[in-house]
């Protein structure tokens, strides 16, 4: 082979290096600017979403709250302060919330994510009757609930201006909801119960390999998630120690990014293997459902008996 010729292999070799590399570039430019574009849309998505409730009669699927949407309402002051304390709670109410968690450690993305028991519709709703504390409640009692059980803490006066900013932000979020406070996505989502019976032993493995990333290995949170158990996690007597809604809550709205991806299965399996581990104990619950009639997975035993059938 000639020097020249050895040459031009080599400049044609350099050409073909430079030309792939330059394919490759632009290609990696063109998903780049995809990527953007798609999180350009759902930014802009994210930030009408909050008000999208109002057209669709849905709670948004996650949304910032929106000041602008607060010009010339006389609660905006303390519609943002709600807004704040539910966000930042044990933070904001060292006082009254006794664990690591915070309000919107379960009612997520603001309080407005549907199948994560949203706040939109919530102040509608409210008088009413629930079966856990055999009586009438008003939402300052179901507020009360929250931090007792949920947050491991102690009632909020009543009087507090904490509780009026908290109510101002839950009926701002009601505002236009159809009577009775109905919305899609309210509550958690139906899940059926899975083919075999909830196992922990399973659930433990789940939850290593998708849940401990954010959770932690030993449950105890992480700066992105809160802790499960322990110390200072919800209380047995809080409605996420019940495995299906717990599994419900799971199901659709974990692991954060990939929801929907766990089976049925899998879901009862994690929240069995959770709510299997210590946690704070809640000093009335034998007092709940005092009428009788608990629902199935309650973890512990009440004093009220279940009504005598019907003649």
């Amino acid at each position: 082979m000639t020097p020249s010729g050895s040459g031009t292999r080599v400049r044609h070799l350099l050409l073909g290096v430079a030309l792939g590399a330059a394919a490759a570039l632009v290609a990696f430019g063109w998903t780049r600017v995809r990527e953007r574009h798609a999180i350009s849309r759902t930014a802009r998505q994210e930030r009408s979403a909050l008000s999208s409730h109002a057209i669709t009669g849905e709670p948004a699927r996650a949304a910032p709250l929106d000041i602008r949407s607060l010009a010339g309402d006389p609660r905006r002051e303390s519609i943002l302060r709600g807004h704040a304390l539910l966000t930042a709670t044990s933070d904001s109410l060292p006082r009254y919330a006794g664990n690591a968690l915070r309000c919107t450690s379960c009612h997520l993305d603001d309080g407005v994510r549907p199948h994560a028991m949203p706040f939109v519709g919530v102040a509608a709703r409210f008088p009413q009757y629930r079966s856990r504390s055999g009586k009438v409640d008003q939402l300052e009692d179901r507020v009360n609930d929250c931090f007792e059980r949920s947050l491991a803490g102690r009632r909020l006066p009543l009087a507090d201006p904490a509780m009026r900013d908290i109510v101002a932000y839950m009926q701002w979020l009601s505002r236009d909801a159809a009577p009775g406070g109905k919305v899609r996505g309210q509550g958690l989502d139906s899940l059926p119960l899975p083919p075999t019976s909830p196992h922990a032993g399973r659930g433990s493995a789940v939850f290593a390999a998708r849940c401990a990333s954010c959770h932690g290995g030993d449950g105890q949170g992480t700066p992105v998630a809160p802790p499960l158990w322990g110390p200072r996690s919800y209380t047995i007597g809080a409605g996420m120690a019940r495995v299906r809604a717990a599994a419900a809550f799971i199901h659709a709205n974990m692991p954060r990014g990939a929801e929907r991806t766990l089976t049925a299965q899998q879901a009862f399996d994690v929240a069995a293997y959770v709510n299997s581990r210590p946690r704070p104990d809640f000093a009335r619950k034998a007092d709940d459902w005092p009428k009788g009639n608990p629902p199935p997975d309650v973890a512990y035993p009440t004093r009220g008996t279940s009504p005598p059938p019907a003649p």
